[in-house]
């Protein structure tokens, strides 16, 4: 079983739960349904869940509900995915931007672990 953590800011921000304020329930229902399949299932099916090539191995969560696609990105660390931002995908890729962000926050979150 994976624990699932949202990331949190050195200022104690966590993005992810600001992205799903945004969501109606019904939209944040089905985030939270593909989560627990994450979590629960020993080999998640690569339509919700899968690694991010040419990146430094951040990890897409991918939810749709009708014609809305969201997506969470976030990395692995031991049976923890750490997720770190999230979006409504509008297009056939994932934005860059978006990976950096990730990325930027996996690197914060090793750094502050090292340091305590």
């Amino acid at each position: 079983m994976r624990e699932i953590i949202f990331y949190r800011t050195e200022n104690d921000r966590c993005p992810v739960e600001e992205f799903l304020d945004k969501l109606s329930d019904k939209q944040v229902e089905k985030v939270l349904w593909v989560l627990r399949i994450i979590r629960e299932l020993e080999r998640v099916p690569i339509q919700y869940f899968k690694n991010l090539i040419n990146t430094n191995h951040i990890w897409e969560v991918r939810v749709q509900l009708g014609n809305n696609i969201f997506r969470l990105l976030g990395f692995i660390e031991g049976s923890k995915v750490i997720l770190t931002n999230g979006f409504a995908k509008k297009t056939q890729r994932v934005p860059r931007e978006e990976i950096k962000i990730a990325e930027k926050r996996k690197k914060g979150y090793f750094e502050r672990k090292d340091n305590g």
